[in-house]
């Protein structure tokens, strides 16, 4: 059984469970490419821009143009959770918790996958025949923090980075934690007109803002600055491979003379696969 559950041990009028603050729902797998992965990695052939050649005369030789392919490896992970409940704690309780077991089992799938996310955006991939390349996030794919926070010139310049890169306008994202919400919000050079626009995407009314479509996620990592790395990308430049998505069972254990443990399994994995659709941007906190 689990070694906290005897928290749950109440007396007649504590009748209900409750739930603690945490993230319940991926907020990111939405907003990347989804593929099915058979085995325990694939990869992601990537197909590069050409230009035509002009004719030079009638009946001229066909021209060989070389077309840019490459590809990405993407490797799944699994993770698990489970836990136990004791026969004779269900008896002292007045809830039966396997259900909330679940729940909170099922959250942590969830964050995991936006996890896996976040560590494809700002890591390392991996390129080559075999997959063994590594391939860093460019300097010129970061905005320096610049001894400041989340900022109005800041977004304008992933902007022009993500533009100048011919990253398509649609489908574009920028995950940030709640201090650089914060940030805009305080921002004197701020319009009154984009103040309303953060203010109503604060109150969640909206969730674009000059092109990106916003998610707040408090799992973002830190540099060595140490400054908070939002993430502004394309959802193509971002592959999440699932080989097995959440699974759960809540079951008797004849081992364990017939405890029911709640058991939950997820099996997923991300890769970056176009660098130029991926803009890091380091802000203090």
């Amino acid at each position: 059984m689990s070694v906290q559950i005897t928290t749950a041990f109440v007396e007649q009028y504590k009748a209900n469970v409750l739930m603690l603050a945490q993230q319940h729902e991926s907020r990111l797998a939405g907003a990347v490419r989804q593929e099915s992965v058979k085995g325990k990695a694939c990869f992601v052939e990537r197909i590069g821009a050409v230009d035509m050649v002009d004719a030079a005369s009638r009946h001229d030789d066909t021209p060989q143009i070389d077309t840019p392919h490459s590809r990405r490896k993407l490797t799944t992970i699994t993770s698990r959770y489970a836990d136990m409940v004791d026969n004779a704690d269900k008896v002292r309780m007045l809830i039966s918790p396997e259900s909330s077991y679940a729940i909170a089992g099922a959250a942590a799938a969830n964050r995991k996958k936006d996890d896996r996310i976040i560590t494809a955006l700002t890591g390392n991939s991996y390129g080559g025949v075999a997959g063994a390349t590594t391939i860093a996030l460019p300097s010129a794919q970061k905005i320096a923090h610049g001894s400041a926070g989340m900022t109005l010139a800041k977004l304008i310049e992933a902007k022009e980075i993500l533009d100048a890169a011919e990253i398509d306008d649609d489908n574009r994202h920028i995950v940030m934690a709640a201090g650089q919400i914060a940030d805009l919000l305080n921002n004197t050079t701020v319009t009154s007109a984009d103040y309303n626009t953060v203010k109503a995407l604060v109150r969640g009314q909206i969730n674009e803002f000059m092109g990106f479509t916003f998610h707040r996620s408090q799992r973002l990592g830190t540099d060595a600055t140490p400054s908070r790395q939002v993430v502004a990308f394309h959802r193509d430049s971002i592959v999440m491979g699932v080989g097995m998505d959440t699974i759960a069972r809540i079951s008797e254990r004849s081992d364990k003379n017939y405890s029911v443990q709640v058991f939950l399994e997820v099996d997923v994995g991300a890769t970056r696969v176009q660098e130029e659709g991926v803009v890091e941007i380091a802000c203090n906190e």
